[in-house]
């Protein structure tokens, strides 16, 4: 039976940066519940369900009690009815906050990635436990484990329970963290090869050009690439001028400027990269608008706009998101073939519309 902060320590480790609704996968509340559910022997075969006011009803006093007698006089006293006139003094959380453990922790969490099994056949008023872990996620806490045990444990049970697109963020936000620690290789559209220097934006910048082009980009090409220590060559200049876009070095430069040569009217993409801050918000569209409304070959509806993140949960995203321009996208390199459009009504435009576009 492992202490509290064993599964405290772990759950990050099992769901990394880059897993569905992390926060709730990883949080104060869902190592409790686990620990809890570990306490009660509520695992798949054994026949021991949780309910989630039982997690309420844990105190740091019963948790340090981890000898097998204990936990069974808990397992039985915890499903029994509190008097009004024994409360229990230093419990977890409040009598009427289980409906937050259910639906936040168990239910849209752990319950979704496979980690919480539910119980089935049990009536929804039925006041039985219904919650158990499931019997290999369960062994992930064994405090016996080696951390290489544990490491190939961890990427076993995630070949295995975690869905393909969840495998996946998992997979790209550790490549975005292993290119905290050198150079960058990028292919551009070309098949020319570039270096940018380490850390988060040039791996975000990394998918743009070889993922972001290749599924919305009909013909992509490079224009420009604005890394701090070396701008003037990384941009090109030839097709900047053919297309008609003055190249220059100020404020009003995007991180990225794609173009897709393959329209009839070329698409000039302005990307922002938001690893920690700096999202195409109205300000900074305005401004990209300019180098539009200078040149004498481009239309205004020749220009796009979009914000590149590593992933929905991350934070960037989460904190960005509300100051987004209208007419812009939304970008994530977790998830490489969708993107969200923020869209203005024009005219009568209705919702099957936006669908049929």
């Amino acid at each position: 039976m492992p202490k509290l902060h064993i599964v405290e320590e772990r759950l990050p480790l099992i769901f990394p940066e880059g897993t569905k609704n992390r926060q709730n996968h990883i949080n104060i509340t869902a190592a409790r519940t686990i620990f809890v559910l570990l306490y009660l022997g509520a695992v798949e075969g054994t026949e021991v369900w949780l309910r989630p006011d039982q997690v309420t009803r844990m105190t740091d006093s019963q948790a340090a009690m981890i000898d097998n007698d204990s936990r069974l006089a808990w397992r039985k006293t915890s499903m029994k009815v509190i008097p009004k006139d024994q409360p229990i003094l230093g419990r977890w959380y409040e009598v009427n906050s289980r409906e937050g453990i259910r639906d936040d922790c168990l239910r849209y969490a752990l319950c979704e990635t496979g980690a919480v099994i539910v119980r089935l056949g049990l009536a929804t008023t039925s006041s039985a436990g219904r919650y158990a872990l499931e019997k290999d996620f369960s062994m992930l806490f064994d405090p016996a484990l080696s951390d290489l045990e544990f490491e190939i444990a961890v990427d076993s049970w995630a070949s295995k329970h975690l869905s393909t697109s969840a495998i996946m963020r998992k997979q790209l936000a550790q490549r975005a963290a292993s290119q905290n620690e050198g150079t960058v290789k990028v292919v551009f559209p070309n098949n020319e090869v570039r270096m940018l220097a380490p850390g988060p934006s040039s791996g975000i910048t990394k998918a743009v050009i070889e993922d972001f082009s290749k599924h919305f980009l009909i013909q992509p090409a490079v224009v420009w690439i604005s890394e701090s220590a070396n701008k003037e060559e990384r941009s090109d200049r030839e097709l900047a001028n053919a297309i008609g876009l003055n190249i220059e070095v100020d404020k009003h430069l995007p991180d990225v400027i794609l173009a897709d040569i393959g329209t009839q009217e070329p698409l000039i993409v302005f990307i922002e990269v938001v690893a920690s801050d700096g999202p195409i918000n109205d300000t900074k569209k305005d401004g990209l608008m300019l180098l539009i409304k200078k040149s004498t070959k481009l239309k205004e509806s020749q220009a796009v706009f979009v914000t590149a993140y590593a992933d929905r949960e991350d934070r960037a995203f989460k904190k960005t998101f509300s100051v987004l321009a209208w007419q812009s996208f939304a970008w994530c390199m977790s998830e490489p073939d969708k993107i969200i459009g923020l869209y203005e009504q024009t005219g009568t435009r209705k919702l099957t519309d936006l669908l049929t576009d």
